[in-house]
């Protein structure tokens, strides 16, 4: 079995805290976007710009926080709405690559970030990801609860975690200035469900599971250096597990190749007593014809009847 990052966390997953995780599903086709369009446009055909801290962010999502960080103060920022007419001429002006956040105001600008992650056409948290989201955030035991969000985060295809890492940096920021805009990590988790973990059914629509979406994301917001990242006790553990399956490995191909060794053995032993020509009785001699015809070809000794002379050799020898 190769053992790569993803099968290790997995299995302490599994083996730990009793999440399973489905594996992601894989994409039919290839949707390819040509022009400026921002929104409903694959992470992958985004402009996308390096950040240090975090890998490729789409540029929309750079330019729309930081506009935002310098207007943090902002009351009930991503909580309010922007106007609806304001909001579409944005998106239309930025569809065809044109300047349009330098004068828009800060709840126009929330809200197409809002949009933006909303109508990605892959989710930024993949739907196979979200039960075992929703169960980590379940466990009784806080240590527990964090690794297992960790363990979780670190399955997240690159382009979608550098995307949440930029993400949940910033809404800390913006929880950080509460006292001003009003808008806590519960408040900015509660807003973001709908665009990062939207209910499937009306099942995972009851108050219970919402709850436990939206803690799962204020988690994130509140400890925003813990996605993506696997703490040295994880890290140790996945190391004496990859040393042991490494081990298992080395005795598997150990006993297949003494399995193949013990198979050539047989198949030339065959193949010996296949191409030894046949012991046939010699019928020129009547003395060495056996008396009884029910008698093998291959006798340890034949007898007296066979070798008449043993009687006369053996009265011909001197007794000790």
């Amino acid at each position: 079995m190769k053992i790569t990052d993803s099968n290790v966390i997995r299995f302490h997953l599994q083996a730990l805290y009793g999440i399973s995780v489905k594996n992601f599903a894989k994409k039919k086709g290839k949707l390819v976007y040509t022009g400026a369009k921002v929104f409903g446009v694959p992470l992958e055909n985004l402009p996308r710009r390096y950040i240090p801290e975090f890998g490729l962010v789409p540029c929309f999502l750079v330019d729309g926080c930081s506009f935002l960080l310098d207007r943090v103060g902002t009351v009930g920022l991503f909580r309010k709405p922007g106007s609806l007419p304001r909001v579409k001429i944005l998106r239309e002006k930025l569809n065809r690559g044109d300047d349009a956040l330098s004068t828009a105001s800060p709840y126009d600008i929330a809200t197409l970030v809002k949009q933006f992650c909303r109508e990605l056409p892959e989710q930024l948290f993949p739907s196979e990801l979200h039960a075992a989201l929703l169960k980590a955030q379940a466990l009784p035991d806080l240590q527990d609860k964090m690794a297992a969000l960790q363990l979780l985060s670190c399955l997240l295809p690159a382009r979608n975690s550098s995307c949440l890492q930029y993400l949940f940096d910033f809404l800390h920021k913006v929880s950080q200035r509460c006292s001003d805009n009003l808008m806590t990590s519960s408040n900015l988790a509660t807003v973001f469900v709908p665009c990062l973990l939207p209910p499937p059914n009306k099942t995972e629509m009851s108050e219970e599971r919402l709850k436990l979406r939206v803690l799962v994301l204020r988690t994130f917001i509140e400890f925003p250096h813990v996605f993506g990242a696997i703490s040295k006790t994880v890290m140790d553990s996945m190391k004496s597990f990859m040393n042991f399956v490494h081990l298992e490995d080395v005795f598997k191909k150990r006993n297949q190749k003494m399995r193949s060794l013990k198979v050539k053995r047989c198949e030339k032993t065959r193949l010996w007593i296949q191409s030894k020509p046949k012991v046939r009785s010699a019928v020129s001699d009547p003395t060495l014809v056996c008396i009884a015809k029910g008698d093998p070809k291959l006798r340890r000794s034949v007898g007296l009847e066979t070798f008449p002379n043993i009687q006369l050799f053996r009265t011909c020898m001197p007794n000790e």
